[in-house]
């Protein structure tokens, strides 16, 4: 990251090494070479600039539509490829994508109190903004409904911040240890062959995910990656191996229709 910085003219005079993982959120006008990276002579775009952290997209569909589709590549080769009459310059992009965005234009659609004035169609062609080969890249999906009042203020105890750290740091050191010796560090660095050694599945989680492939119509991409979601969620829990419960939660947070 420290490189990626001072190519970028980014580093701050009085620090030499970069100590933190970094954020960037662009605006939804950004362009595609403000994105990706370009320029006469090629210079790291936001992707980037993200390199081992994380890519925020905020109100998703509302970034122009060639724009997103700039990420795909990057989202799966983790690299991106600058060509010019120069020459050519690969910049790594190894980041985690996070994006948010409303329902639909009036943000309504689906809410329990508030009624949606958008049509069917203005719903659809909104949500229809980002593609599907998009949508199969992205490895969970949460809906964030209306937070009632009682919740708010409710003095019973959550799970703190310095928990869920906890369990996070202690997961990425069973990754870290499950790929010493090689360049993969986390789950999600894993490909097809590290797939089938790090995440075999019982009996009855191949039954449940052989069911998901032909009701939820899931490509070989979305096949890998719930299989290294639910790798992931048993590094949570603890567990050496892959259950049912895990692979459960897995398919449970991917791509669901909107509409």
């Amino acid at each position: 990251m420290t490189k990626i910085y001072s190519i970028s003219g980014l580093m701050p005079l009085d620090a030499p090494l970069m100590s933190q993982r970094p954020f960037w959120s662009p605006h939804y006008t950004t362009s595609n070479a403000g994105l990706v990276g370009g320029g006469h002579w090629p210079r790291p775009g936001e992707v980037t600039l993200a390199h081992r952290g994380v890519l925020f997209l905020d109100e998703l569909p509302e970034f122009g539509q060639s724009v997103l589709e700039v990420l795909r590549q990057p989202i799966e080769d983790k690299t991106v490829t600058i060509s010019r009459a120069q020459g050519s310059v690969t910049f790594p992009a190894n980041f985690m994508m996070v994006a948010a965005m409303n329902p639909c234009p009036c943000g309504n659609h689906g809410d329990s109190v508030k009624t949606c004035t958008c049509s069917a169609g203005t719903v659809s062609r909104y949500q229809k903004r980002i593609s599907g080969p998009l949508l199969d890249r992205i490895d969970i999906f949460v809906e964030v409904p209306r937070v009632d009042y009682e919740k708010l203020t409710s003095p019973d105890a959550v799970e703190g911040s310095t928990e869920v750290r906890r369990r996070v740091e202690t997961a990425r050191k069973q990754q870290r240890s499950r790929f010493v010796g090689t360049t993969i560090q986390s789950n999600s660095d894993m490909g097809p062959s590290e797939v089938w050694n790090h995440c075999q599945l019982e009996e009855a989680a191949q039954r449940l995910v052989k069911t998901a492939m032909e009701q939820l119509h899931f490509s070989a991409r979305a096949y890998h990656r719930t299989l290294k979601s639910d790798r992931t969620f048993a590094d949570l829990a603890g567990s050496e191996t892959v259950n049912v419960a895990h692979l459960a939660e897995a398919i449970q947070y991917r791509q669901r229709e909107l509409a």
